[in-house]
This record gives C-alpha cells, sequence and structure tokens, in this order.
C-alpha cells in the first residue's frame, strides 16, 4: 500500500508505531498512569486504512476512535539525535488510532498485549499527508476531530508529554527506522465509542489537510 502526500510524492508503507498516554489530560481521563519513557506498540501493514470506510469489527462491542497527528518518515536512521529528527520527516497527517476498548481492558488485566485490540483490519486510520515545510515548529502544530459534525476532540503538539523528536530519537534507539514508516504521536482527550452510521471529519493545521470517514 501507497503512503500518498499532497504534493505527489508516495512512499511503500513501513512500520506503523505508535504512542500511548502522550497526552497527560488522555491518561486522566482513562484512569491510567503516566511513565517515564514513551510506550510503544506496533500494528501491522493489514491495520493501515487509507479508505473512506471504517468497518467495525465483530469482536469487540467498543471500539473507540483516538485521533492522532501522524509523522511520516522520509530518511531512515538508527540512534536519532532530538535535535536531529526533523531531518527524517518528510511529511504529516492526521488519523485515527481505533481501539477495541474491551479487548484491551481484559488484556490490561491479565497483563497481556495490546495488538488484539490494537492491531486489527483498518485500525490505522489515515489522511494524507503534507510536507514538513508547511510546518515551521514542530511543537506548534494543532489537528481536530468532529463525529456527527459535533467537534469530539483537539489536540495541540504542545501538549504532548514527549514531544515529536524525543518520540523518534526513542524509537531510533531500540528500532532502524525507514523511510515510509508512519508515526501515531498518541491521542488527547476526548476519546469516545463509534456506532455504525457514524461520520468524523479530521482536520489538520489551519485546514491543510481534511479526511472523512464513514463507520459501517
Amino acid at each position: 500500500m501507497k503512503i500518498r502526500c499532497v504534493n505527489g510524492t508516495s512512499y511503500p508503507s513501513g512500520t506503523i508505531f505508535c504512542i500511548g498516554r502522550n497526552y497527560p489530560a488522555h491518561v486522566e481521563e482513562l484512569g491510567n498512569t503516566g511513565t517515564d519513557t514513551p510506550v510503544v506498540f506496533c500494528k501491522p501493514a493489514t491495520a493501515l486504512n487509507t479508505g473512506r470506510f471504517i468497518v467495525l469489527p465483530p469482536f469487540s462491542e467498543e471500539v473507540h476512535y483516538e485521533t492522532e497527528l501522524l509523522v511520516l518518515i522520509g530518511k531512515g536512521g538508527k540512534d536519532i539525535a532530538v535535535a536531529d529528527a526533523r531531518a527524517h520527516i518528510d511529511a504529516l497527517g492526521v488519523g485515527l488510532d481505533l481501539t477495541a476498548r474491551d479487548l484491551q481492558s481484559a488484556l490490561q488485566a491479565k497483563r497481556l498485549p495490546w495488538e488484539l485490540a490494537k492491531g486489527f483490519d483498518g485500525a490505522a486510520c489515515i489522511s494524507e499527508f503534507v510536507p514538513v515545510r508547511h510546518f515551521p515548529r514542530l511543537e506548534d502544530i494543532i489537528f481536530r476531530m468532529a463525529l456527527n459534525g459535533t467537534l469530539r476532540q483537539r489536540g495541540h503538539s504542545a501538549m504532548m508529554r514527549f514531544s515529536i523528536g524525543e518520540q523518534i530519537a526513542f524509537l531510533s534507539r531500540h528500532f532502524t527506522l525507514r523511510a515510509g514508516d508512519i508515526l501515531f504521536t498518541g491521542t488527547p482527550e476526548g476519546v469516545g465509542r463509534l456506532h455504525s452510521g457514524d461520520s468524523l471529519t479530521l482536520i489538520l493545521g489551519r485546514n491543510l489537510v481534511r479526511a472523512d470517514f464513514q463507520v459501517r
């Protein structure tokens, strides 16, 4: 599957890295605790959803939306310094980290990994990507999501527990990053359940890119 940028460039999709518990208000709303290092998990390539539709999985009664700022890696690397992280970013987007919350809660209660609740088909919804040059400061990026016309989530990169640069540096100490890798940088507060028939509109920056999804 190809990752598309609004300037016409594209990349073969790589690893989908996700950062959890990166917005303190979201940590609080779920009753979790913060951590001293980023919480990292991955989604399989089959989770990538570049279309317009979200299909709810049959094994969950409580799939939640989590709106996130996305980072598309344009230049791979290992042991990247925080100060050098921007040079490894090609573009930014906005997306949804879909979560089978009931299954996740059951797995957490047994101290088991989250992949079954986070990595199902279509669980990584993404917009097109906008070249990073349109964002002078990675610490000043806004995004939002409306559900059925009502604003439900609003995020700002300055609210992150771990900055984009810190996330890239941390990941690159443990994994070799490659062009086409996507980073989901965490969700702000306001997550909630999806229902069949719901429509979601995601906006990055000041209308730099828009993505619409319909729940089936």
